[in-house]
């Protein structure tokens, strides 16, 4: 067992009374038999995942055609996915191949307020990305007129914004906090209810607090979009051609199933009590929205999008056509 307090080392008749400055991230202790499984499987998935993001930013970036407000959108979402995923993964690979457990209660602090600044924008352009196929559906003969230059600017500076001040709330609460030994958060990163069980005084205030954060910005991001979605449903549904109606269907079909994956986990985390719960299930959940979801997202886009894979095959077109010049 690791103890690190300030200028005192714990024995058993004050050890709960010891305050610990340094962490021990158990992560997945319980399968130590599969850790390098863990890690291959990992490594990969986070490999794939950074470099199918990069792929659709560079492709945005790149192609003129794609220069188009649901485009820089899209860029915007990948780069925080990126950053997202960043924030856990590698630490998490470290600890599972070096062993290297600990982590500081400042990094912990700062892996924490970044996990959620990020993950609360990624929320947040959901619902821009929602809005503007609002706008490109309900409002076609409007779109460039309501999605000009600056507002796409402001729809993607919104989110960044948003979620940084979001983060910072719950950050400097739990900044105020004493927290004692034994110093194990039971999960891969530091997140809001290992951190909490980590306490020395009572949190139920900042619970509370916090859980009218995650309400007011998970359920209201997600009441947003489907205010979206009601108008473009009764929108559709006017369009007299069947293949009409499924035309329109699938503009929003990738942007819906990605909304109803990322909100489905968050909801399950983030909005009940969680300083007392079971946290066996939470690793699982996590996983699913830390690594599994930021990998799958790139692909749904990608898919069921003519113009990102049109994108796609010019540049693999212009590469061969580098290649075999050389």
């Amino acid at each position: 067992m690791y103890f690190y307090v300030s200028g005192i080392v714990p024995t058993s008749d004050h050890v709960n009374q010891s305050l610990a400055y340094i962490f021990i991230i158990v992560g997945f202790e319980t399968m130590r038999n599969i850790e390098i499984f863990l890690f291959s499987l990992f490594s990969i998935m986070y490999i794939l995942t950074l470099g199918a993001h990069v792929l659709i930013i560079t492709l945005i970036l790149m192609d003129n055609r794609l220069h188009k407000p649901m485009y820089l959108l899209l860029a915007n979402f990948s780069l925080v996915e990126v950053l997202y995923t960043t924030v856990t993964i590698p630490k998490m690979l470290d600890a599972v191949l070096t062993r290297n457990k600990e982590i500081t209660s400042a990094g912990c602090l700062a892996q924490f307020y970044f996990f959620f600044a990020f993950g609360a924008a990624e929320n947040c352009f959901l619902v821009v990305m929602g809005y503007d196929r609002y706008v490109a559906i309900c409002q076609p003969l409007h779109y460039t007129r309501l999605m000009t230059r600056r507002t796409t600017l402001g729809l993607a500076l919104a989110p960044w914004i948003v979620g940084f001040i979001t983060a910072a709330c719950p950050t400097i609460w739990i900044s105020t906090l004493s927290f004692c030994f034994p110093n194990y958060i039971d999960h891969f990163f530091c997140d809001y209810s290992p951190l909490l069980k980590l306490s020395c005084v009572d949190t139920s205030r900042g619970e509370f607090t916090f859980s009218v954060i995650s309400w007011s910005l998970t359920l209201g991001c997600f009441c947003l979009i489907m205010v979206s979605y009601t108008f473009i449903i009764f929108t559709v549904l006017k369009i007299p051609s069947v293949e009409g109606q499924k035309k329109a269907f699938n503009t929003c079909a990738s942007h819906l199933t990605v909304v109803l994956i990322f909100n489905g986990t968050i909801i399950f985390m983030y909005i009940r009590p969680n300083s007392h719960i079971r946290f066996t299930l939470d690793k699982v959940v996590s996983i699913f929205y830390c690594v599994v979801t930021p990998l799958m997202n790139p692909m749904i886009y990608c898919l069921r999008n003519k113009d990102v894979k049109a994108a796609l095959r010019k540049a693999f077109v212009s590469q061969m056509i580098i290649a075999q010049g050389g």
